[in-house]
């Protein structure tokens, strides 16, 4: 399953290919635990998008492994 985020510029809005470290914050995720799950990270996003985070949780309830899973298999 892919998860991808969205991108505002100016007043549209698009699929984009990677989520900031402000919304992997938001959801309590390291930036070594994102790369993990194969979620793209963007150093050079500084916003924040509620509909990103919405959909980050999403995506971690549906079955992608949890950061506690991916601690224990180091």
């Amino acid at each position: 399953m892919e998860v991808y985020a969205i991108v505002k510029m100016q007043s549209k809005s698009r699929k984009g290919k990677s989520f900031s470290r402000r919304e992997l914050k938001e959801i309590g995720l390291s930036l070594k635990q994102a790369l993990k799950l194969g979620i793209e990270i963007d150093s050079r996003r500084s916003t924040k998008y509620d509909e990103n985070v919405k959909t980050l949780k999403t995506y971690l309830s549906k079955g992608a492994p949890t950061p506690e899973i991916l601690l224990n298999y180091r």
